[in-house]
């Protein structure tokens, strides 16, 4: 069986993405107070009508493996869905995914609870949330594809692994202060990532529909199997009729 890593030839717009994130990480590094500036803090946002960060916090980044591993995720992963998609619904999702979990990180720092306090006062920088939106897509599209969990290295579905990670985003949500990841932002690109991928299906309620036709389907052939000799199964393979 062959063995082959990465996507294959690279798209326009993950590679517009690529160098846009390193530029900017340049320029950050050389000027850091732009971090504040551009990043994401809900207080900026809100109280200083500062409403350019849900967008520019996404080319930012806090170091240089937090860069490495969101552009490889954004290769990786960006490249096969852009194919799939087209580069201006590439683009529109990403973009979506992005401002919805910094939109997303806002509403949590409104929130009655002692968390939302130190999200309310952080400065959340990365592609983090539009890459967790990426993840959600590969995973509606390619389910049953392979993924390596580290720091395990057993390949897991990439439905399973998603799963994780979502799981891992929610309730590190409410963990511990000071862990230094946007919880909340990770966990909103999944949320909006998914919603948006339900306008396929008409939305939620059009989603709810489908399942629940799935559903009914199942009973009705469980209920109306009908076989051939007596009620006897097992037999040749047209001996089943749905």
């Amino acid at each position: 069986m062959a063995i082959s890593f990465g996507p294959g030839r690279i798209t326009p717009a993950v590679k517009a993405l690529l160098i846009a994130n390193i530029a900017l990480y340049v320029v950050q590094f050389l000027l850091p107070a732009i971090t504040e500036f551009l990043g994401l803090s809900p207080e900026l946002v809100l109280r200083r009508f500062w409403l350019w960060q849900p967008v520019t916090y996404l080319f930012l980044h806090g170091d240089l493996f937090h860069l490495l591993f969101n552009m490889l995720a954004l290769w990786m992963l960006g490249v096969e869905l852009e194919r799939l998609w087209g580069t201006k619904e590439f683009l529109r999702y990403y973009f979506v995914c992005g401002i919805g979990a910094a939109l997303t990180t806002i509403l949590v720092a409104l929130l009655p609870f002692d968390f939302a306090g130190r999200v309310w006062l952080s400065l959340t920088v990365g592609a983090s949330g539009a890459i967790y939106g990426l993840l959600l897509a590969y995973a509606y599209h390619y389910p049953t594809r392979p993924m390596l969990f580290f720091p395990i290295p057993i390949p897991i579905p990439a439905k399973y692994f998603v799963i994780i990670l979502g799981a891992i985003a929610f309730l590190s949500s409410f963990g511990g202060r000071g862990s230094g990841v946007a919880h909340a932002t990770h966990l909103g690109g999944l949320l909006v990532g998914y919603l948006y991928l339900l306008r396929g299906r008409g939305g939620i309620t059009g989603e709810l529909k489908y399942r629940l036709l799935k559903w009914r389907m199942a009973r009705m052939r469980r209920r109306f199997d009908v076989v051939q000799g007596g009620g006897r199964r097992g037999g040749g393979w047209d001996e089943r009729v749905h």
